[in-house]
């Protein structure tokens, strides 16, 4: 199982260096990051978005050690959202933010989260788009679902992130499948213990897929965040059982990873939302990105190879 191995690498300072050096890892981190500026990444939001696919966009980085770290992370989605407002897209480019970026493991981190992000979810509500709040490890959640609901009190389409690998998931998405709730349903990405989350893929999956009915069947917009053609294919079959239409639900996957089935499930008919991060500060989505999938791990190794 490396998947653990290469989480616990995502914080280690030692293999950030070791790995930022490596010869291929521009190659890599190119394939799931297309642009370290806002420059830099809107045209592939104009590309996208012509294509008939919609965004969900995400500045990196989490390592947050300051309050004016997080104000200059709050800085910089106020900067993407003026930057996308003469597009007109709409909620066909909205944002995705992780809260400790804007602060929350800090002294006085939930206040300081809830009075950085709260700017960024009016803003983006003033171009007619709307902010979905990215779930971190367990210990985070609790504050994160408290700054959603405070915020939803003001901007009732603001999302939230649920991971199917946590035992408290199924409680926490009939809570939030009522009306006019968005709810994204990922797998989850971060190494957490036995006590609070499933270890066994057999067991993610399962679980996923209960909580996927329970969202399905509620009265909420469901988010569906996988790249696994079986979950597409049940998200689909639920769906209908549902009495869902194609616009009363989404699928959701990353910039970089099953970029065709992207285009097909659009060409369907689907909303398809595709996960763009962009910044320099991509160690940890990187890292994240190669444990979720051997594949990618191996495409890292071979070109590391290659350019050696």
């Amino acid at each position: 199982m490396l998947g653990p191995v290469i989480l616990a690498a995502s914080r280690s300072d030692r293999m950030r260096r070791m790995i930022s050096a490596a010869p291929g890892t521009k190659q890599v981190v190119d394939r799931f990051i297309p642009g370290e500026t806002v420059d830099e990444v809107l045209p592939v939001v104009r590309d996208l978005t012509a294509r008939g696919l919609e965004l969900t966009m995400d500045v990196v980085g989490e390592d947050i050690t300051s309050p004016a770290q997080a104000e200059a992370a709050r800085d910089a989605y106020l900067e993407l959202i003026d930057r996308l407002k003469p597009l007109e897209l709409g909620t066909r480019a909205e944002m995705s933010v992780k809260l400790s970026m804007f602060g929350q493991a800090l002294d006085g981190g939930h206040e300081l989260a809830l009075k950085n992000v709260r700017p960024v979810v009016e803003a983006a509500a003033g171009i007619g788009t709307t902010v979905t709040l990215d779930a971190e490890d367990h210990t985070t959640l609790d504050s994160m679902f408290a700054i959603h609901d405070e915020l939803r009190a003001d901007f009732p389409q603001t999302g939230c992130v649920i991971q199917a690998y946590l035992f408290r998931t199924e409680a926490d998405a009939r809570r939030l499948a009522d009306s006019g709730s968005r709810v994204r349903l990922v797998k989850g990405a971060y190494k957490e213990p036995a006590s609070v989350a499933y270890q066994q893929k057999h067991e993610i999956d399962k679980a996923y897929v209960r909580v996927l009915k329970i969202l399905m069947d509620g009265e909420g917009y469901p988010m569906i965040g996988s790249h696994d053609p079986r979950l597409i294919s049940i998200t689909q079959e639920l769906a209908r059982r549902a009495g869902r239409k194609p616009d009363e639900y989404e699928f959701q996957m990353l910039y970089g990873i099953r970029g065709d089935e992207h285009l097909r499930l659009a060409a369907e008919g689907h909303r398809m939302r595709v996960y763009t991060a962009y910044g320099t500060d991509w160690y940890g989505y990187f890292m994240r990105r190669l444990a979720e999938k051997p594949a990618n791990l191996r495409f890292f190794v071979r070109s590391m190879i290659t350019k050696g």
